[in-house]
């Protein structure tokens, strides 16, 4: 199942559908098992009428609503049976040729309050997942030989299910087996990994046997509410009181989104300011293997685990101690396995804020500081803002505020990097834009009526009027798209580096027990996260789908197969409407080429450059990769050639970044107490911070430097780009007169 992305941080955050924050929740008893189910599962009469509300709301008030018939029946058993077996691993085609009336039948299913089919699908699927495991626990007795020359499919997501039982026998056969090479290449002993691989599929088991009616009923609905398009789910009471939790505590934990992905969970995104992000040891598509709570507790395995249960492990109070075992992300499936603590904290907005740096760059002669604000997300304190706080913390006024001492240190450009800026608030998109425009439109948004509203900057004056660019990449979305295609549209400014995200569209959550006659305090019927709205550019074309396309490109790194809004097949298409009035202040394009040109020759002899290119072509060699030897001695080979190619990566990365400190957060002098080590280890990791290579970002200001040479070459071009004469704003005190300050932002409305 693919990972919807958010419009705001805390929806990204959120416990719900394929994303899971991990998190703090002293008011939820995490630890307590859950007890054994008794099959069959049955629907209650609630979420009959739960299903059959949320295909009324679904079918009328969806941005883009679409009939529940046998045409959407399709969708939703296509979706539903992907949810429950999308690795292909627990039904047969025979299993399949049972559900087939099932197809045509989901609608029904839900307008007559007849969940029955759908609940007998859950059912064998948790009496095959049970059946398989308990095989799988029989041929570990056995052992394996790993002389043959077999090899294991472990993508499954483009093959068929398996026709009969011999061949589901076969496939489970090489599953079990590549597990126990897995363990035995990290050179444990036979009787060891049988141990472990014995107490991990009954722990799958014991896991499955939870499994409730409402488990089944809200993987039915998610699969029906995905149906309709990526970003509309619906949360069951159990999930919307998580969400509800998740929203409210304040970020709490290690600062991670995590994602279900084949049997691993993986890290999904990283929260600025979190401890996985200080650690500097927690990267993006790193899979979790083992966790331990505490400095010293036993460490238990995770593979194979549903991501709630996983998150309930991470879970836990401030300032105490998780331990993750982690298999990195560059690493192949026998990758060498790293140790990480990490101490639980509350990451605040504070924290998050946007920061900035200079970058002074000489080049033939010439030296220039370009400016660098790093925004994590376009935030702003609701909660504040509602109580009157005239000082309420928002990205626009922390952005202003840094331009102000990039002013004052003599800059001569400012790079926004929005890499990985999930989006935030509407209104300090909007706001924000303002800062480096006059006055004009930032975005249009238009309703399930089709209605559009342009929202703008009415505030004369800027804040920065010098040249400027933008760096996005894939991770750049929502609020980040609006941003960087009214600059590109306004010609304000340079966009660089990866096409962004793509997804222009805008969810409400619907509280459906508000809709019913449900006396009782407890939420019965669940709530519905809703598309309504869909974002357009101030040309009028949509930032859905397509996302804004960077005026000069950096090499993509692979994900955009599976990350991103066009990786859905449900997707809402791209479309235009009529652009809004506004009056772009230059048209950059005459210059890319002179700018592409030095762009690709100063890289070509860029070190950085180029180890930043060959991590991503290994990486992208891994993630193509679909099948395994199960051949021992040809594993360990391929083993020992990927621990070369990541040694000869950090011998490389050492070079660069000038660092030969080897010490490392897990061996630090014992003599230290806990509260040193820590801060040891976290000045360290803070030193390593500052070294490491930034190659995106180093070029990215090098190209804004190369503008700049341009535009002072340019009278014409400067008159353009640059407002109010096209004078540098922080050149003299008569260009500062002519450029009036933009005033702070005022409250907006919510978003």
């Amino acid at each position: 199942m693919k990972l919807r992305p958010s419009l705001a941080l805390l929806f990204a955050l959120a416990v719900t559908g394929a994303g899971a924050y991990a998190q703090s929740a002293a008011d939820l008893d995490t630890t307590a098992p859950r007890k054994f189910s008794t099959l069959p599962l049955k629907p209650t009469t609630t979420q009959a009428q739960a299903a059959q509300l949320s295909a009324r709301f679904l079918t009328r008030f969806h941005y883009d609503a679409k009939p529940l018939d046998d045409a959407m029946s399709q969708k939703i058993y296509k979706a539903y049976l992907e949810s429950l077996d999308g690795e292909k691993v627990f039904f047969t085609q025979a299993d399949l040729a049972k559900f087939a009336p099932l197809k045509t039948q989901m609608d029904d299913a839900i307008w007559n309050q007849d969940l029955s089919g759908p609940f007998s699908m859950f059912n064998l699927y948790v009496t095959r997942a049970v059946e398989r495991m308990n095989y799988a626990r029989g041929l570990l007795k056995q052992g394996f030989d790993f002389n043959t020359n077999e090899s294991y499919n472990y993508d499954r997501k483009k093959v068929d299910w398996p026709k009969d039982q011999a061949e589901l026998d076969t496939l489970w056969r090489q599953r079990t087996m590549n597990d126990w090479l897995r363990l035995k290449l990290a050179g444990k002993a036979d009787d060891e990994i049988r141990k472990t691989l014995d107490k991990r599929y009954a722990g799958y088991i014991d896991r499955v046997k939870q499994l409730d009616g409402e488990d089944a009923f809200q993987s039915f609905m998610n699969a029906y509410a995905e149906s309709t398009d990526p970003h509309t789910d619906y949360l069951g009471p159990r999930a919307a009181e998580n969400f509800d939790i998740s929203m409210k505590l304040s970020l709490e934990g290690i600062g991670a989104v995590l994602q279900a992905r084949d049997e691993y969970t993986a890290i999904r995104e990283i929260v600025p300011a979190g401890p996985a992000a200080k650690s500097g040891k927690v990267h993006v598509g790193d899979r979790i293997v083992a966790i331990g709570e505490g400095t010293s507790g036993p460490m238990t395995d995770v593979i194979g685990w549903r991501l709630d249960d996983v998150v309930k492990h991470i879970r836990g109070k401030k300032d105490t101690t998780v331990r993750l075992e982690i298999l990195p992300a560059d690493a192949g499936v026998d990758g060498k396995h790293e140790l990480i603590s990490l101490v639980r904290q509350k990451v605040s907005i504070e924290e998050q804020a946007a920061k900035k740096k200079v970058i002074e760059i000489k080049d033939a002669g010439v030296t220039r500081k370009i400016g660098v604000i790093d925004l994590p997300s376009f935030y702003s304190d609701f909660g504040a803002r509602r109580e009157g706080d005239k000082d309420f913390k928002s990205a626009t006024r922390d952005v202003a505020k840094l331009l102000g001492e990039l002013k004052a240190e003599g800059v001569e450009g400012v790079v926004m990097d929005l890499r990985n800026n999930g989006g935030g608030s509407l209104a300090e998109a909007n706001e924000l834009t303002g800062l480096f425009i006059d006055q004009g439109p930032v975005v249009q948004v238009r309703d399930a009526r089709g209605e559009v509203q342009v929202q703008g900057d009415d505030d004369p004056g800027m804040s920065w009027s010098g040249p400027m660019a933008v760096l996005v990449n894939r991770g750049s979305a929502s609020a980040s798209e609006i941003f960087a295609a009214a600059i590109q549209d306004y010609g304000r400014g340079l966009i660089i580096g990866q096409p962004t995200f793509g997804k222009g569209t805008v969810q409400n959550l619907v509280d459906l027990d508000r809709f019913t006659r449900n006396n009782s305090e407890k939420p019965q019927f669940g709530e519905l996260k809703m598309t309504i709205q869909e974002f357009f550019r101030i040309n009028g074309g949509s930032t859905q789908l397509k996302g804004v396309t960077p005026d000069i490109q950096f090499p993509k790194n692979g994900d955009e197969k599976d990350f991103g809004e066009s990786t859905y097949d449900n997707a809402l298409p791209w479309t235009q409407i009529a652009p809004a009035d506004y009056k772009p202040v230059a048209d950059l394009k005459a210059y890319l080429g002179q700018l592409t040109t030095k762009h690709d020759a100063r890289t070509a002899k860029s070190p950085a450059w180029k180890l930043m290119l060959d991590e991503l072509a290994q990486y992208r060699k891994m993630r193509d990769k679909t099948t395994i030897s199960l051949n021992f001695a040809q594993r360990e080979t391929e083993r020992k050639d990927l621990d070369a190619i990541q040694a000869d990566f950090r011998a490389r990365h050492k070079a660069i970044d000038g660092n030969t400190d080897t010490d490392d957060a897990d061996t630090l002098d014992d003599g230290l107490n806990a509260n040193e080590r820590s801060l040891k280890s976290e000045l360290k990791q803070e030193k390593d911070a500052k070294k490491a290579a930034d190659p995106q970002l180093d070029e990215t200001a090098h190209i804004l430097f190369d503008a700049v040479g341009l535009i002072k070459s340019d009278a014409k071009l400067a008159a353009e780009v640059l407002p109010y004469g096209g004078k540098f704003s922080n050149i003299s005190a008569t260009t500062a007169a002519a450029t009036p300050e933009k005033p702070q932002p005022q409250v907006p409305a919510a978003h």
